[in-house]
């Protein structure tokens, strides 16, 4: 069993460090961890530190000794985005748990013109920390850390400038009389940006298509079954991985 990963807003500089607050909490009264324990530091952007829990008192406050120091797990690559449609209900959520325990980089929301949900306003910022927090924890609980990065909905417009910079860009789309490739044997680069695009339920509109494929963004298929929105951004990084060597 790995060692359980706690959040802390910024990595301790000396060889001990007390962890309270929420985060505190959980490691005292939820995860009842006791002196001798293992746990792991992260401030989510690549920084960690092992340490050992020296100390637990009341019901959040915990001690820990570090004694290797605070240490930065590198950025991967080729880093791989996935933009997704804003799907029904909690089913935006899924898809972002989902994505961050396989081990997706970034995230982008994506406002297209067949979503049913519409982020306007409050509920827009509420559903977007709520994605965010969703990539937290699922980053915690996957023991990464380096958490994805949730960034702010975008329009189509803003996709296809997204996509336009990438060094491989492509979207999922299911039509089976479109001329889409596979993903499993698409070129993919070693390095660099990897950007790719999942639909609503309601599928990419042909004006969608038009405005990413001017992007440089070809379609791709995944396979014979259609994945859910909510699904296929996870199975979609999962072949992503494998395929350029970040899962070996």
């Amino acid at each position: 069993m790995t060692a359980p990963v706690f959040v802390v807003e910024r990595m301790p500089t000396g060889t001990e460090f007390v962890l309270e607050g929420p985060e505190g909490r959980h490691a005292v009264s939820v995860k009842r961890l006791q002196p001798g324990e293992d746990v792991v530091l992260t401030d989510g952007l690549g920084h960690w530190a092992e340490g050992e829990v020296r100390s637990a008192e009341g019901k959040d406050r915990l001690t820990v000794t570090l004694p290797a120091g605070v240490q930065e797990e590198p950025e991967p690559t080729p880093r791989i985005t996935v933009v997704q449609a804003l799907p029904k209900g909690d089913r935006g959520e899924l898809a972002v748990e989902t994505m961050t325990e396989t081990g997706v980089d970034a995230i982008v929301p994506w406002q297209a013109a067949r979503c049913i949900t519409q982020w306007k306003g409050d509920r827009g910022a509420k559903a977007l920390t709520k994605w965010r927090s969703t990539a937290r924890e699922a980053g915690k609980q996957s023991r990464r850390v380096r958490f994805p990065e949730v960034a702010e909905a975008m329009t189509t417009k803003q996709v296809a400038a997204l996509l336009a910079g990438a060094d491989f860009a492509g979207v999922l789309h299911e039509d089976r009389d479109h001329d889409s490739t596979p993903l499993a044997t698409a070129e993919l680069p070693a390095e660099g940006t990897i950007v790719l695009v999942v639909g609503p339920e309601g599928g990419v509109s042909p004006q969608e298509l038009t405005a990413f494929a001017e992007a440089g963004a070809r379609p791709y298929r995944l396979g014979r079954s259609v994945l859910r929105t909510s699904t296929a951004g996870t199975a979609a990084t999962a072949l992503l991985l494998g395929r350029t060597g970040r899962w070996g």
